[in-house]
């Protein structure tokens, strides 16, 4: 039952950006942006919680979760250090994902040549 429910609310988080992306003239950068915001105002009014243990992944997955795990190493960094604890609680807390993800794109860089995608039109 929980990989249901994280299929359907992943899903329908996925579902309305997607709507967004196609109906209006908001970037996707700004849509992404803004997601990562819904998960700090979500964790900051400790909303994101209830919704974690109920839809898993579907809620952690998508950028919602980046911004809820910055939201709580902000807070946590401003409890055990104070002011300074803003700035570097949030790196401390994605570290090991933004570790991988770039170790992974300097190993595709390796791997893989980079070339220019040709218009055909």
């Amino acid at each position: 039952m929980i990989y249901l429910w994280a299929f359907l609310i992943g899903g329908a988080i996925c579902f309305l950006v997607q709507i967004l992306i196609i109906r209006t003239k908001i970037t996707p950068a700004r849509i992404l942006v803004g997601l990562v915001l819904i998960g700090v105002l979500l964790e900051g009014f400790t909303l994101f919680a209830p919704m974690e243990s109920f839809a898993e992944s579907g809620v952690k997955v998508p950028l919602i979760g980046f911004g809820a795990l910055l939201a709580r190493g902000a807070i946590e960094g401003a409890r055990q250090t104070g002011v300074l604890g803003v700035l570097g609680g949030p790196l401390r807390a994605a570290a090991i994902g933004l570790t991988v993800a770039i170790m992974s794109g300097y190993l595709f860089a390796l791997i893989f040549k980079a070339r220019t995608k040709k218009s055909g039109r």
